[in-house]
């Protein structure tokens, strides 16, 4: 199953974080917070379909997520969990670690947005950017 947000930019995005990626439907960033790299977004965990959040919640599910902003796209893998609540109202947050809490929507993942590269950070720091976050479930 595929689902896609679209989220947009804001200047104060760093993407500094070690170990979390996350896009909120939030319309203000301040610059503590570093992992976020998309505002605007269209919906948090509890806006995902149920069908894909069923998905999300098979442990044996991978799950892939890209960043696509512009001509550019930064790819994620993940896995699902059991435990995954999915019910934040505004923010999504994949996780290299198992923690769990209702804005966890992956475990174990591969990258953080320390990872992204500079150039597609200096394009999601415009707030005029228009991004996609899309969630692959296989």
């Amino acid at each position: 199953m595929r689902f896609e947000i679209p989220f947009t930019g804001h200047k104060n995005i760093t993407a500094l974080h070690q170990n979390t990626i996350e896009i909120t439907t939030e319309p203000k960033l301040t610059i503590n917070g570093d992992c976020i790299v998309g505002i605007n977004a269209s919906c948090g965990c509890d806006g995902l379909p149920e069908k894909l959040k069923k998905e999300i919640r098979d442990p044996s599910s991978k799950i892939k997520f890209s960043i696509i902003v512009d001509n550019q796209s930064f790819t994620v893998n993940g896995h699902g969990s059991k435990d995954l609540k999915l019910s934040h109202p505004h923010d999504i947050v994949l996780r290299k670690s198992k923690f769990v809490c209702p804005r966890t929507i992956a475990i174990g993942c591969d990258k953080a947005s320390s990872a992204i590269p500079k150039k597609m950070i200096h394009v999601l720091q415009d707030p005029q950017t228009k991004g996609t976050f899309v969630i692959e479930v296989t």
